[in-house]
C-alpha cells in the first residue's frame, strides 16, 4: 500500500468512526502532544483487555 493510499484510507475511516470534527480533533490531540510515543500509545490501548477480548475484536473488524 502506497502512503498516500494509507493515508487517505486512515483519514476515511477517522471520519467515518468519529465524524468529521472529532477526526479533526483526534489528529489535532496527537499533533499537540509531542513526542507521540506511537508504541506507547498502543501498549496502553489493549492493557485492560484480555488476550481473548483482543481477539473478539479483531474478528468483529475482520467481518467489516
Amino acid at each position: 500500500m502506497t502512503d498516500a493510499i494509507l493515508l487517505n484510507t486512515g483519514m476515511r475511516t477517522l471520519i467515518e468512526r468519529l465524524g468529521n470534527v472529532d477526526a479533526e480533533k483526534f489528529i489535532s490531540l496527537i499533533i499537540k502532544e509531542p513526542p507521540f510515543d506511537y508504541v506507547k500509545w498502543r501498549q496502553d490501548l489493549y492493557e485492560d483487555m484480555t488476550i481473548e477480548e483482543i481477539a473478539q475484536r479483531a474478528k468483529q473488524i475482520g467481518r467489516r
